[in-house]
C-alpha cells in the first residue's frame, strides 16, 4: 500500500488535485501498486469517484443528522470515500476515541489508517485490527530525514509488535520518505508499504516521483 497524504499543501489546491490524482491512476496501474490519496478534506468529492481508493486524513465520531462541521464516516462512504486516516500526528485525538473510529470504520467496510509516533503505540493500537499501522516519528516528519535511515531499529520493532497481535494489520512506514532508495529499506525492514507527504506533493515532476516510489515497492 502507497499512501499519499496531500495535507493542505497550495501545491495540490483547486483543480490541481485532479491532476495529482489522475497521475496516481496511471503510475498504479502500470506498476500494479496500490495507490491511494488523502486530499486536503474540502476536495474529497472533486476526486471521490477516482479508480483509486481516496482516503480521508481525519473522520470524527460524530453522528449522522444534525451535527456541523464534523467528517461523519457514513456520510463520507455514501460519497463513495474509501476510508480515513485515524490519529495523525498533526492531528492527535485520544484513545477512546482512536477505539471507536477503528470500530466504525471496520463495520462500514472503509479502509482504516491509524498513525502512531513510537512502537508502544504500534503494540498498543494494533490489537484494536486496524486496516494499517502507520508509524511516523513526529521528528521526522516533512524533515527529509527517513525514519528507514534514522531509525531502521524502529520499522523493525514495529513491525514485531504489529504481527505479535496476530491480528491482519499491516505496518506502514511513513516520515521523511523522498526518495526510491527510502522506500525499499522500509520494506526490506518489515513495512508492508509507506505513507508519505511532502517528498511526492512537494516534488516538481509528479509522474517521475511516483514512478521512483512504485518501482521501488515491487
Amino acid at each position: 500500500m502507497f499512501i499519499i497524504n496531500c495535507k493542505n499543501y497550495e501545491e495540490i489546491s483547486g483543480e490541481k488535485i485532479i491532476k495529482f490524482v489522475k497521475t496516481a491512476e496511471k503510475i498504479s496501474k502500470k506498476y500494479k501498486v496500490k495507490i491511494a490519496i488523502a486530499p486536503p478534506q474540502h476536495l474529497i468529492g472533486v476526486v471521490s469517484n477516482s479508480s483509486i481508493p481516496i482516503l480521508a486524513q481525519h473522520v470524527d465520531d460524530s453522528k449522522v443528522g444534525s451535527t456541523t462541521g464534523f467528517m461523519v464516516p457514513e456520510l463520507l462512504k455514501k460519497s463513495k470515500v474509501n476510508g480515513s486516516l485515524i490519529n495523525h500526528s498533526e492531528h492527535r485525538i485520544d484513545s477512546k476515541t482512536i477505539s471507536k473510529l477503528v470500530a466504525k470504520l471496520k463495520d462500514l467496510k472503509m479502509i482504516s489508517v491509524l498513525c502512531v509516533k513510537d512502537v508502544a503505540e504500534a503494540r498498543k493500537y494494533s490489537k484494536l485490527n486496524p486496516d494499517y499501522i502507520a508509524i511516523e516519528p513526529p521528528e521526522l516528519i516533512g524533515s527529509g530525514k527517513a525514519v528507514s535511515k534514522e531509525q531502521p531499529e524502529l520499522i523493525e520493532k514495529a513491525a514485531k509488535a504489529v504481527k505479535s497481535s496476530k491480528n491482519k494489520t499491516k505496518l506502514l512506514c511513513g516520515a521523511g520518505i523522498v526518495s526510491g532508495e527510502d522506500v525499499s529499506k522500509a520494506i526490506e525492514l518489515g513495512s508492508k508499504g509507506i505513507l508519505v507527504a511532502s517528498g511526492i506533493v512537494k516534488a516538481k515532476n509528479w509522474d517521475k516521483i511516483m514512478s521512483e516510489f512504485a518501482k521501488s515497492m515491487v
